[in-house]
């Protein structure tokens, strides 16, 4: 933790150089441009397929916790089952529109947790006909962990936070930092990928405990680390917060990649609208990341500059390594 510290604690240029050396040392010269079907792009160099890639939710729009920055808004763009049944039916019909893969996800309970467990064989199912399977499985207990490694998830994502107040205030729980520790390292003991996020910002836009996370992921060597921005959204407590400044931003996903030198890192697709996007994706690309999700022109053009072979995925970014 204190050499996160000392890292976070040098200047954004200093900082900057030194990620941009350990990515140059380390990864090729390439980064790929993550586009999954949720959300539809229409860029110069690109236009996705929206239904290449979908999110479902086990629980519909329903979730317990109510956390002050969702408020369950980001249910509502997810495609709702209510069964293994709805799923398995859920996954043909996509099979033949041509999905490729789809993030299994939904509403917390009171204890931070997805209730998985009633959807493992329907997992399972959807990864025989040939689907690419992620989870959000929010806290996990070893019996689901166990379940989603049979089950041959190809990922679990899982946010990971640092700070007690923030899991509290945020995210109405009463766990503490050492529980998403515990997650991870549940997850890591059955041998499943596991891609932390960490949320720059997420204590209303201020920064608290957002190395305490990085410390967390990177000391669990995960396959790949995702690094996003709070962006406060209407009709939650955090409308009109202010985020983090893409400066602060930058220089976490600098000390990532200093402190993770040779694993995928990626800054995924929660950040403020434009034009602060592209403020916060360059930083982000000159910090030394492999992937951007729904970059804007002038990210895809900059990496170019940059002499960076680009690329464009219709998966989710953590699915997305160059």
């Amino acid at each position: 933790m204190r050499e996160l510290e000392e890292l976070y604690q040098q200047s954004w240029p200093e900082l900057q150089r030194q990620a941009w050396t350990v990515r140059r040392s380390h990864h090729e010269p390439k980064v790929v441009f993550a586009v999954p079907g949720p959300k539809r792009y229409e860029g110069r160099y690109y236009t996705n397929r929206e239904d290449a890639f979908v999110q479902i939710s086990v629980t519909g729009t329903a979730c317990a916790l109510k956390c002050a920055h969702c408020n369950s808004h980001l249910l509502k763009s997810m495609l709702p089952v209510e069964s293994e049944l709805d799923l398995i039916s859920l996954g043909q019909r996509l099979l033949e529109v041509g999905t490729k893969g789809v993030l299994i996800s939904g509403g917390a309970d009171s204890h931070g947790r997805v209730p998985l467990k009633d959807f493992l064989s329907g997992i399972e199912y959807l990864k025989q006909i040939g689907l690419k399977v992620i989870v959000h499985s929010g806290l996990i207990d070893p019996e689901t962990a166990a379940g989603l490694k049979k089950a041959g998830v190809d990922q679990v994502l899982l946010d990971v936070i640092g700070d007690e107040r923030t899991i509290r205030e945020v995210y109405h729980l009463a766990k503490t930092p050492e529980d998403y520790r515990r997650s991870l390292y549940v997850l890591r003991e059955v041998g499943l990928p596991v891609v932390p996020h960490i949320v720059a910002g997420l204590y209303f836009g201020n920064w608290e405990g957002e190395l305490d996370a990085l410390a967390a992921v990177t000391s669990c060597r995960p396959e790949a680390v995702v690094i996003v921005v709070l962006n406060p959204l209407p009709g939650t407590e955090m409308a009109g917060v202010v985020p983090p400044f893409p400066e602060a931003v930058g220089k976490l996903v600098a000390a990532a990649r200093v402190a993770n030198p040779t694993i995928p890192l990626m800054f995924g697709c929660a950040v403020p609208p434009r034009p602060a996007k592209d403020l916060y994706q360059e930083a982000a690309l000159m910090a030394g990341v492999n992937g951007v999700a729904y970059p804007t022109d002038t990210i895809v053009e900059k990496a170019q500059q940059l002499g960076l072979d680009t690329w464009f995925s219709e998966l989710c970014c953590s699915l997305s390594w160059p």
